[in-house]
């Protein structure tokens, strides 16, 4: 009985945390609805600056230039509610962790949440324009370069995951280290391996030209180095928190 209560109170809690998310995304999505139009054109200006002159966007979709603008609407208010979001997530699940376990966990989502963000501020303001200016570049002569509003929308969510994961990395190896899985001497030992595979991810998520993988797979390789130096440091307080 006590068991099937504490699971009950555990769902009710968890259904409360639900409804302040849903809450909080509803209330800023409608704050930002007004501007849709103007958040697409932001997140478009990559592309219009390298148009030719008298270059524009097309859409294809009856209805694109009314959904298009609201997923953009809807995804800027996912990012700016996301600390919110992390809080309560963390509400829920900050009871069951033990207190070294906390100390850890709140620096790890901040981290995370500020290193997601950084790598779309990377795609956005140093990727696009390389990348955008190479394909315009690189139209044969008498093709006009207009994109289609929705796939550019799907095309930028791409690259805004791949540099945000990519700028997970190391998030990922501190979390490796400390929970035991890899040793820091093992970590430099496979360095070779991982440049090679940094490589590989950036021919994969970008487009087909070798500067934009190179601006993938850059950052990958010194997000990984950063990773070690992060986890060497982090890793001087297990033997005390071991001992406590």
């Amino acid at each position: 009985m006590g068991t099937s209560e504490s699971l009950i109170a555990h769902l009710i809690e968890l259904r409360a945390r639900l409804l302040n998310i849903a809450i909080a995304l509803l209330l800023v999505f409608i704050c930002l609805f007004p501007w849709a139009s103007d958040l697409y054109t932001l997140m478009a200006q990559p592309l219009l600056a390298k148009l030719p002159p008298g270059g524009q966007m097309i859409a294809t979709d009856v209805t694109a230039p009314f959904f298009v603008p609201l997923k953009v609407a809807m995804m800027a208010a996912l990012l700016i509610a996301l600390p919110y979001v992390l809080y309560q997530i963390w509400r829920f699940v900050a009871p069951g962790l033990y207190e070294h376990e906390k100390r850890l966990v709140i620096p790890l989502i901040v981290a995370s949440t500020l290193l997601f963000f950084c790598g779309m501020a990377f795609a956005y303001f140093v990727v696009f324009p390389v990348v955008f200016g190479f394909i315009t570049a690189s139209a044969p002569q008498g093709v006009a370069v207009m994109t289609d509003i929705d796939k550019y929308l799907s095309f930028v969510l791409g690259m805004f995951l791949s540099f945000g994961v990519t700028f997970q990395v190391p998030v990922a190896v501190v979390l490796l280290v400390r929970m035991g899985i890899v040793s820091i001497e093992k970590l430099r030992e496979i360095r070779s391996y991982v440049i090679v595979g940094a490589f590989i991810v950036g021919a994969i998520f970008t487009p087909p030209d070798v500067v934009s993988q190179f601006m993938l797979a850059i950052p990958l390789w010194l997000l990984y180095e950063a990773g070690i130096v992060v986890a060497s440091w982090v890793g001087k307080g297990r033997p005390q928190e071991a001992e406590s």
